[in-house]
């Protein structure tokens, strides 16, 4: 069987564990396949798509996840109602190269919930705009949460337009948007979507401790480091704080059924969410 190739495109790319986190799918599906990483800017992104096609499929990050709808031939219906892609997959059709793109992160972040033991009920707040925060607003909203986007004030302008999507196509969704520092009261479940503390900017974080305070349950998209300073925080102040590794592993193995239709055993993808960890802070701390 001829191998195949796949990828990763973001930018900027250099916190990825994804290559790790795909090969071992590879192993355990017993497909001889290879994954790289590419880092591509915005500015580029349009130039390198014909190279792009040539790959049997890749995943896309920050910030192409919406840009590269524009290049696709076909979205998936979950795809078209975030209008957010982080999966694409190639075909030959017709002597032509033809791109299929999908998101796999709402299954992701759903199933990261359920391995955590988190319901998704009561006020949800969401911090950012961006893809992921797209994908997870709409399951938010569709279970009928109340949810907050918030977001910094150069954001504002966005965040309303994401609101006004998800109103646009969730029957009565209890949706508003407000500043991250106007932010108050309880909170069942804060989630972080923007990349603030992530590898290699770890100091940084979000919202101040009067805010994770008075979280049930955060949830922080960023996995480099496993524990940001907003997870340190909530811990730190007897809040269930879950990193964003269970998502990242889950939404890979939810790309995997799409690309070879590849299924997993829970045992194993609990043990690779154990050893992404390791070998992250291998590879980036030392330990």
């Amino acid at each position: 069987m001829k191998k195949k190739h796949f990828a990763l495109i973001g930018h900027p790319i250099e916190h990825t564990m994804s290559p790790f986190i795909h090969q071992r799918l590879f192993e355990l599906s017993n497909i001889d396949a290879s994954y790289e990483v590419l880092n591509i800017s915005p500015y580029d992104l349009k130039n390198v798509f014909p190279a792009l096609q040539e790959f049997d499929g890749f995943n896309v990050t920050l910030p192409h996840k919406r840009e590269i709808i524009y290049y696709l031939n076909e979205l998936s219906k979950k795809g078209i109602l975030c209008g957010a892609i982080n999966t694409v997959k190639n075909i030959s059709l017709k002597k032509r190269r033809y791109s299929i793109g999908f998101t796999t992160d709402p299954r992701g972040f759903l199933k990261s919930l359920r391995e955590s033991k988190i319901n998704l009920m009561g006020k949800v707040v969401i911090l950012g705009c961006g893809g992921a925060a797209r994908a997870i607003a709409y399951e938010v909203a569709a279970a009928g949460c109340e949810t907050v986007i918030a977001v910094r004030h150069k954001s504002l302008n966005k965040a309303t337009a994401l609101a006004g999507d998800i109103y646009t196509n969730i029957l009565s969704p209890n949706i508003q948007t407000c500043l991250i520092s106007e932010l108050s009261g309880h909170i069942d479940l804060l989630i972080n979507t923007t990349p603030v503390g992530m590898y290699p900017n770890i100091s940084d974080c979000i919202v101040e401790p009067s805010i994770i305070k008075n979280c049930s349950n955060v949830f922080d998209v960023v996995y480099n480091p496993d524990e940001t300073v907003l997870i340190k925080t909530a811990k730190s102040l007897g809040v269930n704080a879950v990193n964003g590794i269970s998502m990242l592993v889950w939404q890979a193995v939810y790309s995997h059924k799409i690309w070879n239709n590849s299924t997993f055993r829970s045992d194993d993808i609990k043990q690779l969410c154990e050893d992404t960890t390791k070998e992250m802070k291998r590879i980036f701390y030392g330990a």
